[in-house]
């Protein structure tokens, strides 16, 4: 048996190890939006294979399947190691490609030359989600030949882009991925110093929304007036969207029970940056809205820039709409209750087309499991207090998919990030000695899966 006094030394040394191996991941720019080359995936991918094969781990495999139209995915890996006989078999998720970096002035320092300031290491992907690599590889070195249960580590190569081959790889490879515990690092803790295990997920309904209300542009002069322009009905469309506290006002859309917990607003606030004099919207607890709660956002417009604007009466214009819709609510269900508000409450007469996008089932823990309890001890442990049970407003629709492919399987959704990270923001950071903390926390994790403590 192993001590959590040894194995938290035994972090504590390997840990110079870990931080360079997460500075030269994020030196690699592998961002999978198609607007980048493939050459950054290609060379994550790499990257990480190697790592998994000095971690000790026995097969490791560049993988891809081909999409729906016969064009090869961006690269997966595959690691897989032995357990002892009657061992249980756990998989570690994450993912190495990262989101664009934004906007130059809004970071501080080269987004792709990692760069300590503080405690925190900054970086694209220094959170999200190569901290999360680094972790599993950490925790895989600090066991060694103590590592007492299987392990298959699978690490996405597309998950920035809606993981659109999720589930065709899954059926292609289930044999190679199946296990009986799942975790998904790819979430956030409560705060530094303060653990979180992720119980519930938001899930997703995307749409464009497109309003039209002549065959092509007029003079504004000559027929404004009674003819009102598309992106002023949109506008006035949108404002349906929402009730006068803020609330999403699409009947059909469900709320689930209320967290235990709630986020104090002072803390959203510079989480988020709100902007002093800005009122929060919405009605009940601030995590009920964040968790639990619909939530419903205009994430881009297409209309005339202003740079190019003429007196002309735009005669059609469009919006992305992104819906996070609570657990428990079906996104079929959550879509049709959409698509029926905006063509019900068409401005004027105005014709509304809507155009399905992406669909995300929510997520929704177990109250207590065999991996829960081992997680909840693991992380008492590493941090010296308990973990937090928060939702996540975001969604993560793969876990969907493992759960239909491996329905018996326990899933532990964990993280490295904290509210300071700005994942998918300008100046994303890792905090290193949250990094180490989540090291410690998965190697005891594994060990007490396998009884070794």
């Amino acid at each position: 048996m192993t001590s959590v006094d040894e194995l938290a030394q035994r972090t504590h040394e390997a840990f110079a190890q870990v931080r360079t191996d997460l500075e030269a991941l994020v030196r690699i720019p592998s961002v999978s939006a198609a607007a980048f080359g493939p050459e950054g995936v290609e060379a994550s991918a790499a990257a990480v294979a190697e790592l998994l094969r000095g971690a000790g781990m026995e097969q490791v495999d560049v993988l891809r399947v081909d999409d729906e139209e016969g064009r090869p995915s961006r690269p997966a890996v595959v690691a897989h190691r032995e357990g002892p006989e009657g061992a249980p078999t756990v998989l570690l998720y994450a993912h190495h490609d990262v989101q664009p970096p934004g906007k130059p002035e809004g970071w501080r320092s080269d987004p792709f030359e990692p760069t300590q300031r503080g405690e925190r290491l900054y970086g694209r992907g220094a959170a999200d989600d190569k901290a999360g690599i680094v972790a599993h590889v950490g925790a895989l070195r600090v066991l060694g030949d103590d590592l007492g249960v299987g392990v298959t580590v699978f690490v996405e190569g597309e998950e920035e882009v809606g993981s659109p081959t999720f589930s065709r790889f899954l059926h292609t490879y289930r044999d190679r991925l199946a296990a009986d515990v799942i975790i998904v690092a790819d979430s956030n803790n409560w705060k530094v110093g303060v653990p979180a295990l992720t119980t519930s997920l938001r899930g997703l309904v995307d749409c464009v929304v497109e309003v039209s209300v002549l065959d092509h542009a007029v003079h504004s002069g000559m027929f404004g007036g009674p003819v009102l322009d598309a992106l002023t009905l949109l506008s006035r469309l949108v404002a349906t969207l929402h009730d006068d506290a803020g609330d999403v006002a699409v009947a059909g859309l469900t709320t689930a029970p209320s967290p235990t917990v709630d986020y104090p607003e002072d803390d959203l606030r510079a989480d988020a940056g709100v902007l002093d004099g800005v009122a929060l919207a919405g009605t009940g607890s601030l995590a009920a809205r964040l968790w639990t709660k619909p939530a419903l956002s205009v994430i881009g417009i297409d209309a005339t820039t202003v740079d190019h604007a003429s007196n002309t009466i735009t005669p059609s214009a469009r919006a992305k709409l992104s819906l996070r819709i609570a657990p428990g609510q079906d996104p079929a269900a959550a879509e049709a209750a959409l698509h029926e508000h905006l063509v019900s409450h068409a401005p004027f007469g105005a014709r509304v087309r809507v155009e399905r996008g992406e669909r995300g089932q929510a997520f929704q823990a177990p109250a207590d499991s065999e991996a829960m309890r081992a997680a909840r001890w693991a992380f008492t442990s590493a941090w010296g207090t308990e973990p937090v049970d928060i939702g996540v407003g975001g969604s993560i629709p793969f876990i969907a998919d493992l759960l239909e492919a491996y329905p018996q399987a326990a899933i532990l959704v964990t993280g490295v990030e904290d509210p300071d990270s700005r994942a998918h923001s300008e100046d994303e950071s890792v905090h290193l000695g949250e990094l180490e903390r989540v090291v410690l926390a998965e190697a005891l994790l594994l060990a007490r899966l396998a009884r070794q403590v």
